[in-house]
């Protein structure tokens, strides 16, 4: 997935950022709201991760408005703020989970999983196409018994066209999956991954429509 991080303290967004990174997703942090509002106009994002206080302003206004535009980008809300009334007020203005400062980076991930299902139709996180046997949480593949091992890229890959059985994916979008704004792209990128891809898990397990971009194959 990509991800926006809205975080100002850089220690916490430090080890966030990594954490993010290590469990293969592309991550962009910005520390203002403004900035934020910057990223979005520029790029799609699967889930934004929103502190509530920044220094140019309040992060559940944001949430509103975002929502109040129709953006319904899954957030989850990450703040030292911790009543009742705080976690009523976020999950109100449109959050899709809540989690309080200071929390396992474990966790974070576990949410950042679950928030991810939800939003795919696919809250299981065991699922079977054809052969494989994938267990999203854990990121591990099984196919006719034997475990498929896949580079973080692969599985960042494979995953977008999980989300989306069916859908066509472009080239474009695919990119914006792998890359954050300071990575340098390869042109010929994302036809290496999904040769790799096709070389691990089957000839079929994704198709190309040529000049368009790619699909999840068929069972």
């Amino acid at each position: 997935m990509r991800i926006l991080l809205i975080e100002d303290d850089t220690v916490l967004g430090a080890a966030v950022r990594d954490q993010i990174a290590a469990d293969g997703h592309s991550v962009d942090w910005v520390m203002r709201l403004d900035a934020a509002g910057d990223a979005l106009a520029a790029a799609a994002y699967d889930l934004i991760l929103l502190d509530l206080m920044l220094p140019d302003g309040r992060g559940i206004p944001f949430l509103k408005t975002l929502r109040g535009r129709g953006d319904v980008t899954p957030v989850i809300i990450l703040t030292a703020l911790d009543q009742v009334s705080d976690r009523i007020g976020g999950l109100n203005a449109g959050a899709d989970d809540y989690l309080v400062k200071p929390f396992d980076l474990a966790e974070l991930s576990a949410r950042i999983g679950s928030v991810a299902r939800r939003y795919t139709g696919n809250p299981n996180p065991i699922i079977t196409h054809g052969p494989l046997q994938i267990d999203l949480a854990a990121r591990s593949i099984v196919g006719n018994g034997k475990s498929i091992v896949l580079t973080a890229r692969e599985w960042v890959l494979f995953e977008a066209f999980l989300q989306r059985p069916g859908q066509l994916l472009s080239k474009a979008q695919l990119e914006e999956r792998l890359y954050s704004f300071d990575t340098e792209i390869d042109s010929n990128a994302i036809e290496v991954h999904v040769s790799r891809l096709r070389k691990k898990l089957g000839a079929h397990v994704i198709e190309t429509e040529r000049g368009l971009g790619y699909r999840l194959g068929r069972p």
